[in-house]
């Protein structure tokens, strides 16, 4: 049976998925244009037309699998849940990539490139699941107002942290602490921390 020819977004999807699958395997100095085009079954050109350096194909390989494995933002019914439940998806689903990636980027952070770079690439457009699990506790009336960004970016950021420092899944004591320990004493008194 004659194999069908792959166009547009079905081809896109494709160099893009064999693209994240060279980079996990052979890391930034395996990941060449030539090598997603082998693993993909596409012609060079087709790569160049689209992507026309690697690391532009890297940008789009990155990209493409923020979109595609997305964290769904949790919606519990309270503040408390909706963080926990978050850090715990987020601890499930990045462990082995967070630090994976890290490690088979180091030729790509020797160039310049950063871990905020990546990051921005890989998170969605608009509000991140933080703030808007943020805004529905403010809507909810369990907070008085919205904390700073830094506040509402530091569970995730700590979970992060731990991640890339530890190279394996945090434990479920970690995301508490840093829901009821951290978080929560922040967010729950931000305005009175401004004013006091």
């Amino acid at each position: 049976m004659a194999r069908q020819r792959r166009r547009g977004a079905a081809l896109e999807s494709a160099i893009l998925d064999a693209g994240w699958d060279q980079l996990l395997e052979a890391g930034y100095e395996g990941f060449t244009i030539d090598a997603v085009a082998s693993r993909s079954g596409t012609a060079r050109s087709v790569l160049y037309r689209r992507w026309p350096s690697r690391l532009d194909l890297l940008r789009a390989v990155i990209r493409h699998r923020g979109e595609i494995d997305r964290i769904p933002t949790p919606d519990t019914g309270t503040l408390r849940g909706d963080v926990v439940a978050l850090l715990t998806e987020f601890n499930e689903r990045r462990a082995g990539v967070v630090g994976l990636i890290t490690a088979r980027l180091g030729a790509y952070f020797e160039s310049g490139g950063s871990l905020r770079q990546l990051r921005e690439l890989f998170a969605p457009a608009g509000p991140s699941a933080m703030q808007t699990i943020v805004q529905r506790a403010v809507d909810r009336g369990e907070l008085t107002e919205a904390p700073s960004a830094r506040i509402i970016a530091l569970p995730v950021d700590l979970l992060r942290h731990e991640l890339l420092m530890t190279m394996t899944a945090a434990t479920t004591n970690t995301i508490t602490e840093i829901v009821d320990d951290i978080f929560l004493p922040l967010a729950t008194n931000f305005g009175n921390n401004r004013r006091g």
